[in-house]
C-alpha cells in the first residue's frame, strides 16, 4: 500500500470493532473524552443545523464536498445523499477512533476517509485526482485551536476552494467568522436555536458566479 492509498481510504461494508459494540453516539463521546479541545460538542448537530448548513451549496455542481472533523459522520449521509453519482466527499479528522469508525460503517465509492489535519487539505484534494474543492464544512472549534494553527488551516482552505464555492462552518463562537472575514470576498451568516447549544452558521463566499 502506498503513502496516498495510507492517507485516503474508502468506506467499505465491513464491521469492525467499534462499529459492532459501540453506538454513534458513544464513540462520539469516547473521541470528546479523548481529545476535548478538538470537538467542537458533546452533543452531534442537530438535523436543522445539518439542513440549514447544506441549503445553499449547489448540489447539481459539487464534484469534491471536503469536512473537517466529521466525528462519527452526522453530515456525512446528508452530504452524500445531496451529492451527484460523480461527486466524491473527502472527510478529514486527527482522531483515529472517528475515522476507524466512519470507515466501517459508510458503504459509499463515493467516501473518503484520511486520518490528518486539515492544514494539508491541498495535498489531500490532490491526492484524489481533484485541483480544487467545491465546498468545505467544517465542525472544527477554532476558538479552541492555536491562532496560528486556525491561521493555517482557513488559509489553506480559501486557497483550495474554486472559484464560486465556499467555506461553511458552525460554530458556537465567532472566531471562525472573524477568520472567514480576514479571508473571503463575501460572507454569510445565519443562527440556529434549535442545536445544543445553538450555534452560528457561516458561509465564506470565494468570488465567481457560483457564489451568487
Amino acid at each position: 500500500m502506498n503513502g496516498n492509498e495510507q492517507a485516503i481510504s474508502t468506506g467499505s461494508a465491513r464491521r469492525g470493532p467499534i462499529s459492532r459494540f459501540l453506538s454513534p453516539f458513544a464513540v462520539f463521546f469516547r473521541g470528546f473524552l479523548e481529545h476535548p479541545g478538538m470537538v467542537g460538542s458533546i452533543i452531534p448537530s442537530s438535523r436543522v443545523t445539518i439542513d440549514a448548513m447544506l441549503d445553499r451549496v449547489d448540489w447539481k455542481n459539487c464534484k469534491l464536498f471536503v469536512e473537517y472533523g466529521p466525528g462519527v459522520g452526522t453530515f456525512c449521509p446528508h452530504i452524500l445523499d445531496r451529492l451527484p453519482p460523480g461527486g466524491q466527499l473527502l472527510v478529514i479528522d486527527t482522531n483515529p477512533r472517528f475515522i476507524e469508525y466512519l470507515r466501517e460503517t459508510i458503504d459509499d465509492n463515493r467516501f473518503h476517509a484520511v486520518l490528518g489535519s486539515a492544514s494539508d487539505v491541498e495535498k489531500y484534494v490532490s491526492q484524489l485526482g481533484h485541483d480544487n474543492a467545491d465546498y468545505v464544512l467544517s465542525g472544527l472549534p477554532f476558538s479552541s485551536l492555536p491562532e496560528d494553527v486556525a491561521t493555517s488551516i482557513v488559509e489553506a482552505t480559501q486557497r483550495v476552494i474554486r472559484p464560486g464555492g465556499a467555506f461553511l462552518t458552525y460554530q458556537f463562537r465567532p472566531t471562525a467568522k472573524e477568520l472567514t472575514e480576514e479571508h473571503f470576498d463575501r460572507v454569510d451568516t445565519g443562527y440556529v436555536w434549535r442545536n445544543v447549544p445553538p450555534c452560528l452558521l457561516v458561509w465564506g463566499w470565494k468570488t465567481g458566479e457560483a457564489a451568487e
